[in-house]
């Protein structure tokens, strides 16, 4: 497991200070012995510009402990949160624009799904510049898109809890998630037939959204829907 990477943004001068970046990804999960989030950001971290202030984090897969971690992790007031999970059968790096107020488990029918919070709106939209960035991406060769459902389960709670806590919080931190198609490696120690992404290819999209991030001016919060 690779170490929490955070460079203290205080040893900047007032000019120098660069955005805070806080970027996660979940454990591996059922029948996976890996999960192509961490694996990039495992990746991601050996190549990583040593004056990027980044904070990476590994949660568990479980809604309580994650909620639990996020809002102890976001008392640091990132500027930005980049969430990572895998999606089988995915072929694109998938950015995510909205999460919604709506939860439950892959095994639960649709009826028994409930709000994530009593008090929160229905969802909220990022209000990231995420169709620039998949712009980006595919430019440096790699499949990009946008999608405007994070879905129902933990990927979704995770990224409107984070909206949730940052609003709750009187935070600055804008947010999305990235859905990433399992590794090569994965599809082929599995023996799975479907779409895949090397290791280094995931990586380099996070090289890419970091340094988009990096570089953005101060946006507004995130809408409400």
């Amino acid at each position: 497991m690779v170490a929490s990477v955070y460079l203290d943004p205080r040893r900047f001068g007032p000019d120098e200070l660069m955005a805070k970046i806080l970027i996660t990804a979940f454990e591996p999960y059922d029948s996976w012995n890996e999960n192509s989030g961490w694996q990039a950001l495992v990746e991601f971290t050996k190549t990583m510009k040593a004056d990027r202030p980044v904070t990476t984090r590994l949660y568990p897969v479980n809604f309580a402990e994650v909620q639990r971690r996020l809002t102890k992790d976001l008392a640091a007031d990132y500027h930005y949160v980049l969430h990572l999970g895998q999606a089988p059968g995915l072929t694109t790096v998938r950015l995510e624009a909205i999460g919604v107020n709506v939860g439950g488990h892959s095994d639960d029918p649709p009826e028994q799904y409930r709000q994530l919070v009593g008090d929160g709106p229905v969802a909220y939209h990022s209000g990231l510049p995420l169709a620039d960035w998949v712009r980006k991406l595919r430019e440096a060769g790699i499949p990009a898109s946008v999608s405007f459902h994070a879905g129902t389960q933990l990927c979704n709670a995770t990224l409107y809890m984070t909206h949730y806590l940052a609003e709750k919080m009187n935070l600055q931190t804008k947010a999305t998630f990235v859905h990433l198609p399992l590794t090569t490696e994965q599809v082929t120690a599995q023996n799975k037939e479907t779409a895949s992404l090397t290791v280094e290819s995931a990586a380099a999209a996070l090289h890419l959204l970091v340094e988009a991030m990096a570089t953005l001016e101060p946006q507004p919060a995130p809408k409400l829907v």
